[in-house]
C-alpha cells in the first residue's frame, strides 16, 4: 500500500473521504491532491454521465484521484412500513408544499452497471466501494484495467469477504464516522469499536493494507491510527466547512453551532444507519423509521433538499462524525497539512 500510495503521488498519508450528495467537489479532490494527499469523487447519487463530466473536469487538473461507488446491497423496505412512515413525516413536508404519501418505494441500484462500464472504458487510478462488495469479476476487470481497488469494511469478518473478492486496500471504518456506515449488514448497527483496535483486528484477519477512517479529526488521531498499522488515514467531517466543500450553508452552520453537542446513528433519513448531529427530526422520527435503503433515501430527499434551501437544520440530515467540533472554515490544504503534522 505504501508503494501504491507513492505511485499515486502522495507525500502525506491523508485521504479526503468521498462524501456523496454534493459535499465532495472536484475542487476538494484537487486541493487534497495538491496538498500531497488524495481525494475521491463521490459517485453516489450521480448518473454515469454526471460522473463522466466530473472526471473530465478533474483530469484537466492533472492530479491523482479516486472514485467511490455505492455497491448494490439493498435493504428492501416493507411496503406497509414505508407507507406508514411516509404518513408519519408528511406534516413536516407540508410546510414546503410537498406530498410524500403518493409515490411507491424506489428500489434502484444507483446506476451501478453504467458506472462500472464507464470506469472500465475510462480507467481511473483508484476505485473504492462501500455498502456492498462487488462481484469478483468486477474487481478483476478493474484491476486488469490498471485500477487499484479499495473496499470499505467495518469488521474483521467483512475484511475477509473483501480480501476474498480481491480488494487491494481495505478502508476500515469505525462507528465514529459521519454519514452512512459502510457495513455489509445494514439491518444491524455496527458495534462500537475504537478505530485503533479495529485496525488491529483487520490487519490480523487479512494481509491486505489498511486505510483507517471514522472520527479522525486531530493530528493525534492520525498519528494513533498510523501507529496501529494503518498505511493512511481518511477524513471527512473535518472538511465539511472547508472553502472547497459543497455542503449546504445550513449544514455548515449547524456544524459550527456550539449548542449542537451530540451525534446519533439513525435510519430516520435514509433507512440505513448513518451518523448525524441530533436535531428535531432524529429525536422525533428515529424510532419510527423502518429499515429500507434506498427507498427511504428517495422518500425523504425532497424534504431534505427543501430544508437545506430554507435554512432549516431541524429537518436536515446533518451528517457528522464524532470529531465534528474540529471542523473549521479553512482551505482543504491547510486542514490536511495540519492533520499530517
Amino acid at each position: 500500500m505504501r508503494s501504491a500510495l507513492s505511485d499515486l503521488g502522495l507525500t502525506i498519508p491523508i485521504l479526503a473521504a468521498p462524501m456523496a450528495g454534493g459535499s465532495t467537489t472536484p475542487a476538494m479532490v484537487t486541493a487534497a491532491a495538491r496538498a500531497g494527499g488524495l481525494g475521491f469523487l463521490a459517485a453516489g447519487y450521480k448518473t454515469a454521465q454526471a460522473l463522466a463530466d466530473q472526471l473530465t473536469a478533474l483530469r484537466a487538473e492533472a492530479v491523482p484521484f479516486g472514485v467511490n461507488l455505492f455497491a448494490p446491497n439493498p435493504v428492501p423496505v416493507d411496503a406497509e412500513a414505508y407507507r406508514r412512515y411516509a404518513r408519519t413525516i408528511q406534516p413536516e413536508a407540508e410546510r414546503f408544499g410537498l406530498d410524500l404519501t403518493t409515490g411507491d418505494p424506489v428500489e434502484d441500484d444507483d446506476h451501478w452497471n453504467d458506472k462500472i462500464d464507464l470506469l472500465l472504458a475510462d480507467p481511473v487510478p483508484l476505485v473504492s466501494f462501500t455498502f456492498g462488495v462487488p462481484d469478483h469479476a468486477v474487481v478483476a476487470a478493474l484491476r486488469k484495467a490498471g485500477t487499484l481497488v479499495a473496499q470499505t469494511v467495518t469488521s474483521a469478518d467483512e475484511a475477509r469477504i473483501a480480501a476474498d473478492a480481491g480488494a487491494d486496500v481495505l478502508v476500515v471504518q469505525a462507528s465514529a464516522a459521519g454519514a452512512h456506515s459502510g457495513t455489509l449488514t445494514p439491518a444491524r448497527v455496527p458495534a462500537v469499536v475504537p478505530i485503533g483496535d479495529l485496525v488491529g483486528r483487520v490487519r490480523h484477519a487479512t494481509g491486505v493494507p489498511v486505510v483507517a477512517t471514522g472520527g479522525l479529526a486531530t493530528p493525534e488521531d492520525v498519528a494513533a491510527v498510523l501507529g496501529a498499522g494503518a498505511a493512511a488515514a481518511m477524513v471527512g467531517t473535518v472538511l465539511l466547512r472547508s472553502a472547497e466543500s459543497g455542503a449546504s450553508a445550513t449544514h455548515k452552520a449547524a456544524l459550527a453551532d456550539p449548542a449542537r453537542e451530540g451525534t446519533i446513528v439513525t435510519r430516520a433519513f435514509t433507512g440505513r444507519p448513518a451518523r448525524a448531529l441530533r436535531n428535531r427530526f432524529t429525536d422525533r422520527y428515529d424510532s419510527e423509521a423502518p429499515a429500507g435503503y434506498p427507498a427511504l433515501h428517495h422518500l425523504t430527499s425532497p424534504l431534505r433538499k427543501a430544508a437545506a434551501a430554507a435554512g432549516e437544520p431541524e429537518l436536515l440530515h446533518l451528517w457528522s462524525g464524532t470529531g465534528h467540533r474540529h471542523a473549521t472554515a479553512e482551505p482543504v490544504a491547510r486542514i490536511l497539512t495540519r492533520l499530517a503534522g
